[in-house]
């Protein structure tokens, strides 16, 4: 196996050809693997040998690859040492170290440097920062004890520190650009921005121009800031599409009570215009007109009408039948002759 003699960073020494080809250190590749076996969780855990690492004279590392799941590109690295003119290499340490293409952690940062919004919880206190970018000097007392007590008791401007210019524009890119802006979900579906909206508190200053805060109970962004253009369902001013009721249709009423009369008027009006004109006891049976088209203003009017023209069509004689037949006094008496007014083309018999 050849042997690894370039060196790894600016940090390891240059070694000599020499040390390099010690054949002592360099065969006892077993003896090394032996060591990397011991060390590791499991025997299995030692891949193939990937050669060997001068780091001085009579001291040499030798390189096995290492198979445990999450350790791509890592290398258990055995070195060896021999004394003087020694005959016998002795393990001087184990170790498993990256090597080309190993999948590293990331650089250490100090924790006050690795929180993000969000990760402070109850009882944790941030680290004063004195040189915070996003902080200028607030009011400095001037000596003047009438101004400087108009600005701190009237104006407030008591603050030590107040938002730079620096930390005014970056809380409002994280305030558009987030949950509360508008291009979030409930935004886009919204009919109308908060601006126009009635339950919406404005802000003062500079902020005030893109941003203020909403104070619905309904809406899910009660007490918190949202831009202008934000929207939710919860406007003030917007109202539900209507839409047909999502109860099934009830089914069609019948009144059984009420009478079609229209079509037995028709047929009775046809039958009397047939038959023609009839005398009973020398009284003549005139037939009702009646309107069918018109509809009756009382029901009572139109009950009558149909009695009238039921009444006409029973004392109507059938064609060729004289009139004593239908008119007769009692039984026992003699049938009268045909009567003379009967209709000319009806046959009697």
């Amino acid at each position: 196996m050849a042997a690894v003699a370039a060196a790894e960073g600016p940090t390891v020494r240059r070694v000599s050809a020499r040390a390099a080809k010690d054949a002592v250190l360099t065969g006892a590749v077993d003896l090394a693997r032996a060591a990397a076996e011991q060390v590791a969780e499991h025997p299995g855990d030692v891949g193939e040998h990937l050669g060997t690492l001068a780091v001085e004279d009579r001291l040499i590392s030798h390189l096995f690859a290492c198979t445990m799941l999450g350790y791509r590109g890592w290398r258990w690295t055995v070195t060896l040492a021999r004394v003087p003119r020694g005959r016998v290499a002795t393990v001087c340490e184990v170790e498993l170290l990256p090597g080309d293409g190993a999948i590293l952690a990331p650089e250490w940062l100090p924790w006050s440097e690795r929180l993000r919004p969000g990760d402070i919880g109850t009882g944790d206190v941030l680290p004063f920062q004195a040189d915070d970018p996003r902080l200028e000097p607030g009011y400095v007392p001037t000596g003047d004890e009438e101004q400087d007590e108009v600005a701190i008791e009237e104006l407030a401007l008591a603050r030590v520190r107040v938002l730079s210019p620096q930390g005014r524009d970056e809380a409002a890119e994280r305030w558009y650009r987030g949950t509360r802006g508008p291009t979030a979900p409930g935004a886009v579906a919204s009919s109308a921005e908060c601006g126009s909206c009635g339950f919406l508190v404005p802000l003062q200053g500079a902020l005030g121009q893109l941003f203020a805060v909403c104070a619905n109970p309904w809406s899910p962004d009660d007490g918190k800031v949202v831009s202008l253009d934000h929207g939710c369902g919860a406007h003030s001013e917007t109202d539900v599409e209507p839409h047909p009721t999502d109860w099934p249709a009830p089914d069609p009423l019948i009144d059984e009570m009420d009478v079609e009369i229209v079509q037995f008027l028709d047929a009775a009006q046809a039958s009397s215009e047939t038959a023609g004109p009839a005398t009973d006891g020398g009284r003549a049976h005139v037939d009702v007109p009646v309107d069918v088209e018109a509809a009756p203003v009382e029901r009572s009017a139109e009950v009558e009408a149909s009695i009238q023209l039921a009444l006409s069509r029973i004392t109507l004689p059938e064609p060729g039948a004289s009139s004593a037949d239908s008119t007769g006094d009692g039984p026992g008496e003699e049938p009268s002759a045909p009567a003379e007014d009967a209709a000319p083309d009806e046959p009697s018999r």
